[in-house]
């Protein structure tokens, strides 16, 4: 049998986990682990609601440092340490939705939501 949390619960560890990553950033990689674009959270981190984190952002565009796929994404804390990793990424139904996932350097990366869902 599978452990259930409460709702309550579940808005505590995703709250507990956001606090411990706001005004951090989050990192667009690709398949080699190579950083394409970066973009800060807030100080806020953003809201929780029952299980779901929607993640709130400084700006929700930023310009890429280097070109390639997007693949996946990453959260480091305020201190640039990852803490969150193998967040997926695409253009829908992925935890971060970009306007596209191929990147080209110096282009300006849209970053349209980003939520996490504790299961």
């Amino acid at each position: 049998m599978s452990v259930i949390l409460a709702t309550t619960v579940k808005t505590a560890v995703m709250t507990a986990i956001r606090d411990a990553v706001a005004d951090g950033t989050l990192e667009i990689l690709d398949a080699a682990d190579v950083l394409l674009v970066s973009f800060g959270l807030s100080a806020s981190g953003g809201n929780v609601v029952g299980s779901v984190w929607t993640l709130a952002f400084d700006a929700s565009t930023a310009s890429a440092g280097a070109a390639g796929t997007a693949a996946k994404a990453q959260i480091k804390n305020s201190g640039g340490t990852a803490k969150i990793t193998g967040l997926t990424v695409g253009t829908a139904a992925t935890d971060v939705v970009l306007s596209s996932t191929t990147i080209a350097t110096a282009q300006n990366v849209i970053l349209t939501s980003a939520t996490i869902t504790h299961p």
